[in-house]
C-alpha cells in the first residue's frame, strides 16, 4: 500500500472548501484515511461552514441596502480621506506656529459624533421619555395649535407647522420645546401625534445645521424606528414604533408636508424610505 506523505494546512483547507482537482482530492482522502486527527480537524471545519451558511444564508439573500452599495460606501471613503488629510494639515500648521503640545492638538483628533447621530439619538430618546406619559405627554395641547406652532417657531427661529396626519390615521395631541444641540441652534420641538388604539409617533425638529447640507437617513434605535433628514431650512427626525410600511407612510407624509413634497429631495428621501 502507498504511503501518502504529510500534506500541508493550506492543502487540507482548500480541501475542506472543496477547491482541489478530483485528483488532489483523492491523495487528501488516503491521507485523512491514515490520520484520523487530521481528518477530525478537516470534519469540524466543514461542520462549522455548514453552521455558517445555515446562519447567514437568509440575509445573503436579501438585496444589498442602500446604504451599503459600493457606490455610497466608496464616496464616504472618499470623504473620510478627505477629513483625514485636513486634520494632517491641521496638526501641521499647528507644529509650524509652535502650538505642537499634545494637549493642544489633542481635540482635533476627537472626533465628535455627528451631528446627524446626535440629532436621532435625542429625538429617540424624548420620544421614549414623553410618549410614556399620560397627562404630561404635551406641554402645550392640540386646541391650541395655532399658538403652539407660532411659539415653537418663534423659539426654533425658524418657521415650522403642524403636518396633517390624519390620512394616516393620526391626530396631533401637542408639542412641547426641548433643549436642543447647540450646532442647530440648542432647541427642539416635538409634536406628538397619537391615533385611536393609542399608538404614538413623534416629530422632532431643530433649526437648520450650519452646513445646511441635504441628509437622508431611516434607522432603528433602542427599540424604535427613526426617519432623519436635513435641509437648508431644518432638521426633522420622524420616530415611532409602528410597522415597518405603516411608519415609512407617515414618515413620508410629513417630510411631504414639512418641505412641499417636490424636487430631487422628495426623490432621495423615498429611496432611503424603501431601502433605507
Amino acid at each position: 500500500m502507498t504511503t501518502v506523505g504529510p500534506i500541508s494546512r493550506e492543502t487540507l483547507l482548500a480541501y475542506a472548501d472543496g477547491q482541489l482537482s478530483a485528483a488532489e482530492a483523492e491523495t487528501v482522502e488516503a491521507y485523512l484515511a491514515a490520520n484520523p486527527e487530521a481528518a477530525a480537524e478537516v470534519a469540524l471545519w466543514r461542520r462549522q461552514d455548514d453552521a455558517i451558511r445555515t446562519l447567514f444564508s437568509p440575509a445573503a439573500a436579501e438585496p444589498v441596502p442602500l446604504r451599503l452599495k459600493p457606490a455610497r460606501l466608496a464616496a464616504e471613503l472618499k470623504m473620510r480621506n478627505r477629513g483625514r488629510w485636513r486634520l494632517a494639515a491641521a496638526a501641521v500648521v499647528l507644529l509650524g506656529l509652535g502650538l505642537g503640545a499634545g494637549w493642544l492638538a489633542r481635540p482635533l483628533f476627537e472626533r465628535a459624533p455627528a451631528a446627524s447621530e446626535m440629532l436621532i439619538a435625542s429625538a429617540v430618546n424624548a420620544h421614549r421619555v414623553f410618549s410614556a406619559e399620560n397627562r404630561h405627554a404635551v406641554e402645550v395641547a392640540s386646541d391650541e395649535e395655532e399658538h403652539l406652532v407660532t411659539w415653537l417657531s418663534n423659539r426654533l427661529e425658524t418657521p415650522i407647522g403642524a403636518p396633517d396626519l390624519s390620512p394616516e390615521g393620526f391626530a396631533l395631541k401637542g408639542g412641547r420645546l426641548l433643549p436642543g444641540e447647540p450646532q442647530a441652534g440648542g432647541r427642539a420641538a416635538q409634536l406628538m401625534y397619537e391615533d385611536a388604539a393609542g399608538e404614538r409617533v413623534t416629530v422632532y425638529i431643530t433649526a437648520a445645521l450650519p452646513d445646511r447640507k441635504p441628509a437622508y437617513e431611516f434607522t432603528s434605535r433602542d427599540g424604535a424606528a427613526a426617519f432623519y433628514w436635513a435641509n437648508e431650512a431644518i432638521t426633522c427626525t420622524v420616530v415611532g414604533t409602528l410597522p415597518g410600511e405603516r411608519m415609512k407612510a407617515v414618515s413620508q407624509a410629513v417630510y411631504r408636508q414639512l418641505t412641499g413634497g417636490g424636487g430631487i429631495g422628495a426623490g432621495i428621501a423615498g429611496d432611503y424610505l424603501e431601502n433605507g
